[in-house]
Formats: C-alpha cells, structure tokens, sequence
C-alpha cells in the first residue's frame, strides 16, 4: 500500500509538472448506464421529497436547513485566510441555529437565504462561472435554485481544484527531479523488484551492442588484440530510441517511463504517421519528381491528403494497405489536374499503376523504403539524444526527411524533453543498472569502460 500511495503521489506530482494543459475533471457517468440511471433517480427522489415538504402545510424545513449548513461549509472552504469579514457575514447569515428558530416561528425566508448564497458564490466564483451565477437569479422556483446551485458548487470547487493545481506547478517543476528519485527510491525499498522491466530493457541494449563490437572485432581489418569498449551513455541512448519503436499495447513499459507512457505511445504513433508521409513522398520524387519539379504547392497538397487520410493509423481496424492504395490513387488524380492545368501530358496508365503499388507495398515486411526512411528518422533522433541543448540547435535534418521536416523537429523535441528528465531523475539507478551488466564477470572480459551515464 505504502509502495502505491508513493507511485500514486509521483505519478500525480509528474504530470502536474511537465503537462501545461493537465487539470481535473468532474465524472460523469454515461448517460445510459444503470449507475447513471439509478444516480438521476436517486436524486430525482431527494429534490421531489424537498419539495413537497417545502409545500406542505405548515412546511417541513429540516432538509432544506441541512442543505444551507452544506453549503456554508462549501462556502467557508473557498475563502482564503484573510478573508475573516466575509467569513463572518457567512456564518452570520447561514447560522443554522438562527434558521431552525425561524422555522419554529414560520418566519424563514428560503428564498432570501438561496439569494445570499448565490450572491456570494457570485464573488467567490471564477469568471468562467458568471453565466452560471445569471442562470441561478433567473431561476424561480426555490426547489430548482437549491439543486442549481450545488451544481455550480461542484463546479466551482473542481475550478478551486485546478487553480490550486496551476499555482503548485512552477513550485512542482523546480523541485520535481528531487521528489521523483526520492519517491522512487521509496518504492524500490517497498518493492525490490520494481526495477525489473528496466534492467531487461537496458539488458536488451547491452547484448545488442556487445554483439555489434564482437562483429566489428572479426571484420576484416579489425585491429588485433584490440579491446571493444562499451559507453553506457550510448547504450543508454540506444535503450531510449527503442521507446520510438514499442508495441505499447502488448509489451509492458520499462518501471522509470511509466509517468511517460501516454506521451511516448503518442509521439511514437505520430512518428509512424511522419514515417509513412516521408515514404510516400520520396516514392513521388523518384517516380515523378522530374515532371512536378517546381511545384511545391502540389506536394504540400499532396502531404495534406496523406496526412488526413492517415489519421487513426494507430487503430487496431486501421487497414493500411486499403488506405495507402487510396493514397496513391488520389495522388495521381492530383497529379494530372496539375499537369492539365499547365497542359502538360498526363501521367500513363503503367505510371499510375506503378505508383499506387509502390505506396500499397510500402506496409509490407523489409520494404526497402520504409527501411531507409526509418534509418535516417533513427538516425535525426540519436543525434538529438546527443545534444546537451537539443531547442537551441537542432541536428541537421537527413535527406529525405526536408517533407516532414517541420513536423520532426517539433516531436523530436518533445522527445528529447522527456529523455532529458528521465535520465536526470533516474540517472543514478540506470547507473547501478549499468554497473552490473557491464561490470558482471560475464561482461568483464567483452567490455571495458571508463566512461558513466549522465
């Protein structure tokens, strides 16, 4: 429990920190739902006694003086410590005691109290909330004002909520490495295995790259007698660009990258988008590129079809193949427009069919494209791990990739961003980590190095 209330408070403490738009938001249960319907009736029951007890004769103001004594305390929670003058107008007002001696002597005025009150919330509120304080004086029918205006309360304390959370933020961001390797290290003393996934995930580097030295030793060429050495800073690095490769549906997340999961399986989606727009861009080049060379409005058009047409391509019912054949079929319906309106011929039918079959193939295993686009997309994205200051000067940009140049500087950022943090809050665990594997006696004799991860 203890090792879930910490990941509970990291998790929450993290996303507060690094996500500008991140605020709470009030459940609602689907409409149809049995626990929405028997939430509506429920209440429905409740509001409909209150007010027949308000129309009886003499009328029964027990449930509404419990509602003024909820409201009061809502009320009271809104204010900051200095302000004592309105806390005491609200306690004055909303004195429970007073109102139920009013009842006995059927002197209460419902009506006035519900008014105070929304006059109040009136001051209190947010100016997001000031169609819902009009809404509330037009309403007549007292009943309706009540249930209103604890709806509005609900809405004005998740507003409380996210002003509270935007206050905590710039605190939260300055103090945030610190608090997460504490609150880690607190779940590792709990949970000992909580670093487990990690070390296969950094294990899958090293084994990669020890094989890679292995084979450059044997090469033709090789030095002999010379020793591969390893840098845990690359295998880091390397472990890292797996991440823009991950099944995120069927394979589990390394435990440090779990506060990132979501924004990883975006960017890695919106990656694979990229991929495939710069794949279907240089089959265009190559294949036509001589006939709409000095067009650019043609391919910015054509990049906004594949775009569009490519939304949802992370979607299990997401078929490819079908969508990419479609592509190429509009791509040379855009083409000869282009062509005719400059009167220029046509593309031939043996083009056309050449083209929309090299952009169907492209989903297809070992496609010599996608292979290549991928290489030099891994290639960009290295190289920003690399950078110390990847907003002040990007990497240049491979060639084939000018097309989603944009695009790619923007993702590779917020990339790197969360690298960069990653590796300052779990920094000195990755080292352990590294320590092991490249320092166990399996690894003794393979590797040798004098260099640390950051």
């Amino acid at each position: 429990m203890a090792a879930t209330r910490n990941l509970s408070n990291l998790t929450l403490a993290h996303e507060i920190a690094v996500n500008e738009n991140f605020q709470l938001k009030q459940d609602a249960l689907p409409e149809n739902s049995l626990a929405g319907r028997v939430k509506h009736i429920v209440h429905q029951a409740f509001w409909d006694v209150l007010e027949s007890e308000l129309c009886a004769e003499p009328p029964e103001y027990e449930h509404a003086i419990k509602l003024f004594e909820e409201i009061r305390e809502i009320l009271l929670s809104f204010l900051t410590p200095g302000g004592n003058r309105l806390r005491n107008q609200i306690c004055e007002v909303l004195d429970t005691d007073l109102i139920r001696q009013q009842a006995e002597h059927s002197a209460v005025d419902i009506q006035g109290l519900a008014n105070y009150v929304i006059s109040t919330m009136g001051k209190l509120c947010a100016p997001v909330r000031d169609d819902d304080i009009r809404e509330l004086k037009a309403t007549g029918n007292v009943v309706e004002v009540l249930r209103q205006i604890f709806h509005v309360l609900d809405l004005m304390k998740m507003d409380m909520v996210n002003f509270t959370i935007r206050s905590l933020r710039p605190h939260l961001q300055r103090q945030l490495v610190d608090y997460e390797r504490t609150k880690f290290q607190e779940i590792l003393e709990e949970t000992p295995s909580a670093l487990d996934q990690t070390t296969e995930w950094i294990k899958e580097s090293v084994n990669e790259e020890l094989l890679s030295l292995s084979e450059t030793a044997l090469s033709p060429g090789a030095e002999n007698g010379s020793k591969p050495s390893l840098s845990p800073t690359l295998v880091l690095n390397n472990s890292y660009l797996k991440l823009l490769q991950w099944d995120y549906q069927k394979k589990e997340l390394p435990e440090t990258l779990m506060t990132d999961g979501a924004r990883l399986q975006e960017l890695t989606e919106k990656l694979n988008q990229l991929k495939v727009i710069a794949c279907l861009s240089l089959i265009t080049n190559n294949m036509v590129g001589a006939i709409t060379e000095g067009l650019p409005e043609l391919a910015d058009r054509l990049k906004r079809i594949s775009a569009v047409l490519l939304e949802g391509m992370s979607k299990e019912t997401f078929n490819l193949k079908e969508v990419l054949n479609s592509i190429g079929v509009q791509t040379c319906v855009e083409v000869n427009k282009t062509l005719m309106e400059r009167g220029l011929p046509t593309l031939n039918a043996e083009v056309q069919a050449n083209l929309v079959g090299q952009f169907s193939s492209i989903e297809e295993e070992d496609n010599p494209v996608w292979s290549l686009i991928d290489k030099r997309i891994q290639l960009y994205m290295k190289s920003l791990l690399c950078l110390t200051s990847p907003q002040k000067c990007m990497p240049p940009m491979p060639g084939g990739l000018a097309v989603i140049q944009q695009e790619l500087e923007v993702l590779g950022s917020q990339y790197a961003n969360i690298v960069n943090l990653n590796k300052q809050v779990y920094g000195p665990f990755y080292a352990n980590i590294l320590r092991k594997l490249l320092f166990s006696e399996e690894a003794m004799g393979k590797a040798d190095t004098s260099s640390s991860t950051k």
